[in-house]
């Protein structure tokens, strides 16, 4: 028996995966570089832009400029939200209502792209408690289209993130990424509820994609047989955002996991956090809490201060 452990251990051990020569992590750039919050205290209803910490950059997320500063500064991967607008059209933004970061009311579905292009998406951040709108003024125009985000930075690669549940929403974004060339399509990594990620998934099987129920399928398979070393078809073409805390209950944690997923085109993704709500890698001391040589993903909102330390 004990030599039977000994082999299980040895055979699942991170130690054997190693380092390749040169590789790092891959970073990933929550919504560009943005202005960032306190995780404390906020639930579902919390309006962020109103909890921000004093503007360290002037940039707006899941905007052209928010995009170009994070690639600028070092990001693999940037991720956009995406919402279907009463037109049809794919806007970048990530509230289910206006009333919060804009100067508009109800929800994106509501408007047409014309109408969400005059909006000030800046309006309603404050570091005060609203004393000052420092970034007010500043986001007029600057709502853009899945579209006009893929021409405008080509050649980089983009997480979309579906923010509403709904087939059409997934319908309409796997109709635009399938007019895109297969070279650029397999940067491209799809995340969002089951009904609208799966609405992609069938169209675009090649496409990687994370959803609460592929996650799910992939980690109770992979449980259950990873100790042998064999990936279950179920942890293909994914992403895995994972908290290091679940990891440690993975087969292979931290480098033999990672080298694992990415054999059959699954990226790995480290978030921070132990609550409810994922946060980012945002300073060099955040990255003292990754595991040894780790050479997965790394979610950060502030992609300007950790790409040179990663």
């Amino acid at each position: 028996m004990l030599v039977g452990g000994a082999g299980l251990y040895l055979r699942n051990s991170s130690t054997i995966a190693g380092r390749e020569e040169g590789q790092r992590p891959f970073l990933l750039a929550h919504r560009g570089i943005a202005q960032t919050f306190d995780l404390a205290g906020v639930t579902a209803d919390t309006c962020t832009a109103r909890i921000i910490h004093p503007p360290q950059v002037p940039h707006l997320e899941n905007t052209l400029p928010s995009l170009r500063a994070a690639f600028d500064a070092g990001a693999d991967q940037a991720e956009i939200d995406v919402q279907l607008t009463r037109d049809g059209q794919l806007a970048v933004f990530h509230d289910a209502t206006l009333d919060c970061r804009t100067d508009g009311t109800g929800t994106v579905g509501e408007h047409t792209m014309d109408e969400l292009r005059r909006l000030d998406i800046g309006y309603g951040y404050t570091s005060d408690n609203g004393t000052s709108f420092p970034l007010r003024g500043s986001g007029v125009g600057l709502l853009p289209t899945v579209a006009e985000v893929f021409a405008a930075l080509p050649g980089r690669a983009f997480k979309v993130d579906l923010k509403r549940d709904q087939q059409a929403d997934g319908d309409a974004l796997a109709d635009f990424l399938g007019t895109l060339p297969a070279d650029r399509l397999a940067t491209v990594t799809v995340t969002g509820g089951d009904t609208a990620v799966a609405a992609v998934r069938r169209r675009l099987p090649q496409v990687r994609t994370a959803s609460r129920a592929t996650i799910k399928s992939c980690l109770i398979d992979y449980a259950g047989i990873g100790w042998t070393g064999h990936v279950p078809d179920s942890c293909r073409h994914l992403e895995l955002p994972l908290p290091a805390r679940y990891g440690r209950w993975l087969w292979g944690w931290p480098n033999l996991f990672v080298a694992r997923m990415r054999g059959v085109d699954t990226r790995v993704v480290l978030v921070r956090g132990e609550g409810e709500w994922s946060a980012g890698f945002d300073t060099p001391a955040d990255l003292a809490e990754l595991p040894d040589g780790w050479t997965g993903g790394i979610w950060t909102n502030r992609v300007d201060v950790i790409a040179q330390d990663r």
